[in-house]
């Protein structure tokens, strides 16, 4: 069977695997993973009221790149969002510019919280690189238990109360009016 017959006949076939193999060459793999992720990222949902977990435990130290030493403890009592990301994970990659978004919005009235298990040189390079300018903090000592996570990303937005209200693993929108009607309720407005 001649070459063009043969790519004719099985073009579709042809055209699936070259995908997939793209997506296994990190160079090409990442921006397709990231495109998807983003096309599947809705606006994260509220967590029903009598389901909302208090967090009891403030005390944990984390670590800006640079070294300072902060504890998550002065965010008691205020509006907060962690984020627990990767550079190397698409999905989280995929949903950093709507937190971005959201952060230039409400960081000077909600505090946020950007984790990552990785090095401060990795985590500074991936920000420079991208713009981003939200704060980045690497933990010193465990997680409280009520917002540890295996999964990456997971955020979750914590009411002035301690009481969480979003868990969300996996990609979201954050910069929607769902989520902002949420901030601006819990700040009071």
């Amino acid at each position: 069977m001649p070459v063009a017959k043969f790519i004719k006949k099985h073009w579709s076939n042809i055209f699936i695997l070259v995908i997939i193999a793209l997506l296994f060459i990190p160079q090409t793999g990442m921006p397709i993973k990231v495109f998807f992720s983003r096309l599947i990222a809705f606006s994260p949902s509220e967590i029903a009221a009598d389901e909302q977990v208090v967090l009891q435990q403030y005390d944990w130290k984390l670590m800006t790149p640079e070294g300072e030493v902060v504890n998550f403890a002065t965010s008691e009592e205020k509006v907060v969002l962690i984020n627990f990301w990767a550079t190397w994970c698409p999905p989280c990659v995929a949903e950093m510019p709507s937190l971005q978004n959201l952060f230039d919005e409400y960081g000077d009235r909600v505090d946020f919280y950007f984790v990552s298990m990785e090095s401060p040189k990795k985590i500074t390079r991936f920000m420079n690189k991208k713009g981003y300018d939200f704060p980045v903090y690497i933990p010193k000592q465990q997680v409280p238990n009520a917002i540890e996570s295996y999964s990456l990303p997971t955020t979750y937005v914590i009411s002035k109360q301690g009481k969480i209200v979003i868990d969300k693993s996996g990609a979201a929108n954050w910069d929607s009016e769902t989520t902002k009607e949420l901030l601006d309720e819990l700040l009071g407005h």
